[in-house]
């Protein structure tokens, strides 16, 4: 294979937090879903690396930190990078919001990727509601059970005092509602540093959007080019193709850039953390030079703001907790928590 040119990771733009560190504006995500062994998103994470990323999304639950770990242990043992380069994230699950867990969680997260310290954790998902992995999409767990605001806060009481240990530099939210986000920013003591975030063009979010934007708490999108490699269980008929869009296409054609990349240079132009996964050196380097490229213009960045769908396309129904219900219930469209 031919050597990817490397793109000067000082180019690339960066967003202030409010735990005052800056986070790089794009990252590589590693969720190789149920057909990318641990093994290639291990190599994926030394090409990007290689080619300029200096960002990476984990999380314990893909089952790859071991095989990341060894990666990002390679990279820096051979003098390519430094710790203190590298922005880190990784995630506690759900089956590990009990208030013993979360240290622990995370201690377990740092030995797997061979780290110190990691530079943003989150909290996956807002439910405790464990599933299999691989699971049908009819999958209930018979634990499962609603957001409940004060279990939460006895989660989140554990992911500041990470933060008072020195094991994260800063910590945050993923797949939060307004909703429940208005609680939680009401009650911590540390405020989410961030939201990652279902964000693409035939999915912008722009109430939710904006109301994390307000609260100086900086979205991270996930599935920036609508994820077409997600699990078949979250794949419906009514799911749209943000990358088929005859607007996006047409800008994209206009930069000499493909729709994928184009969906990534939209989201960073918009405020948004891309966190797009790739396997593909070529691929990579087309997302990661897509932010050292000329803006869109404000007429380009109009017309894409009028595709959104409202298409989510991680609907999440594995997390539901009791009969009859349906995956909107997850994410309180009415502004009220369900319960």
């Amino acid at each position: 294979m031919p050597t990817i040119e490397r793109i000067d990771p000082q180019k690339i733009p960066s967003r202030p937090l409010n735990s005052g560190y800056r986070m790089p504006a794009i990252g590589l995500g590693t969720f190789g879903s149920d057909h990318v062994s641990n093994e290639t998103v291990a190599e994926a994470v030394k090409s990007a690396i290689d080619i300029g990323y200096r960002h990476i999304d984990c999380a314990s639950v893909y089952g790859n930190e071991a095989e990341i770990g060894a990666a990002l242990r390679d990279v820096m043992d051979s003098g390519k990078v430094d710790r203190k380069e590298l922005w880190i994230t990784s995630k506690l699950w759900n089956d590990k919001h009990a208030e013993e867990d979360v240290v622990a969680s995370c201690k377990q997260t740092l030995a797997d990727l061979q780290l110190d310290y990691l530079d943003l954790y989150l909290v996956h998902w807002p439910f405790p509601n464990f599933h299999a992995k691989g699971c049908d999409v009819s999958s209930r767990s018979p634990d499962a059970r609603p957001y409940i605001h004060e279990n939460f806060m006895r989660t989140w009481r554990q992911m500041e005092k990470l933060v008072e240990l020195g094991l994260a530099r800063s910590i945050g939210t993923s797949n939060m509602t307004q909703a429940k986000l208005e609680l939680v920013v009401r009650d911590a003591a540390i405020k989410p540093a961030v939201n990652e975030m279902e964000l693409h063009p035939h999915f912008q979010q722009p109430e939710l959007f904006d109301y994390v934007v307000s609260q100086g708490i900086q979205p991270v999108g996930f599935c920036p080019i609508g994820s077409p490699a997600r699990p078949e269980r979250d794949k419906t008929s009514e799911d749209t193709v943000d990358t088929e869009d005859p607007v996006l296409c047409e800008i994209a054609e206009k930069h000499g850039i493909h729709p994928a990349t184009l969906c990534v240079k939209w989201a960073e132009q918009r405020g948004q953390i891309p966190i797009p996964f790739s396997t593909n050196p070529r691929n990579m380097r087309a997302n990661l030079e897509s932010l050292t490229t000329p803006k869109l213009s404000d007429s380009e960045m109009e017309a894409l703001s009028k595709i959104d769908k409202n298409c989510r396309l991680i609907k999440g129904q594995v997390f539901l907790w009791r009969d009859g219900q349906t995956w909107e219930d997850l994410w309180d469209l009415d502004g009220k928590i369900a319960q």
